[in-house]
């Protein structure tokens, strides 16, 4: 029998992010994170200088090449996995390049997540579409930290129950809001409040929107 699935990304769900490449930023690169509104874009600083677009992408790739060990699990996140496996099969749908697929894996499982991994470039939409008619689930989840992809795949698979949830609380109150937007069905930002809602959701034979 077909099991429901959720799709989970990984940074700022299952593993900080934010906080170690901003302190690997400041240590090896001598480059200050502020995150002083919802732009990434605009955090990165030398000498008070935003960096351009180029260099981001450049050091994003740096950090994911040499400093992924740095990144330590969400509280609540192995342990939410692994109960939410007693009812759902899951995969990790993540903003990485293909060469890193292997490694992300790798470091999920160091942290007890044992998950398919898939990477996307771009808007997750067509990516959770494909995943989608691969698995062909009953029923599916989504959970990730940023808006617009909320916004996509509920563009593309509207049928598919939305979880806005950011764990890192440097960002948390400034990243634009899906639930607000109404491109979610909540927002939640611990896995101690997600877990039983998300759970609600899997063993309902009338699943709660």
């Amino acid at each position: 029998m077909r099991r429901p699935l959720i799709i989970s990304d990984c940074d700022e769900v299952l593993l900080h992010m934010v906080v170690p490449f901003r302190d690997w930023l400041d240590e090896a690169h001598g480059i200050e994170f502020v995150m002083e509104d919802n732009s990434f874009a605009n955090a990165l600083r030398r000498d008070g200088v935003a960096l351009e677009p180029a260099e981001i992408w450049r050091l994003l790739r740096a950090f994911f090449d040499t400093e992924m060990p740095r990144q330590l699990p969400i509280a609540g996140a192995p342990a939410a996995l692994a109960e939410l496996g007693r009812h759902a099969d899951i995969v990790i749908l993540t903003n990485l390049t293909d060469g890193h697929r292997d490694a992300r894996a790798r470091q999920l499982a160091d942290h007890g997540i044992h998950a398919r991994v898939f990477t996307n470039r771009g808007p997750k939409g067509p990516a959770l579409k494909a995943i989608l008619d691969e698995y062909a689930p009953p029923r599916a989840l989504f959970i990730d930290d940023l808006a617009q992809h909320h916004r996509s795949v509920g563009e593309i698979a509207p049928d598919v129950t939305r979880l806005h949830f950011c764990g890192e609380p440097l960002i948390a109150g400034r990243i634009d809001c899906a639930h607000r937007a109404g491109d979610a069905a909540a927002r939640i930002d611990t896995w101690n409040e997600a877990l039983p809602w998300l759970l609600a959701r899997l063993t309902t034979e009338t699943f709660p929107q």
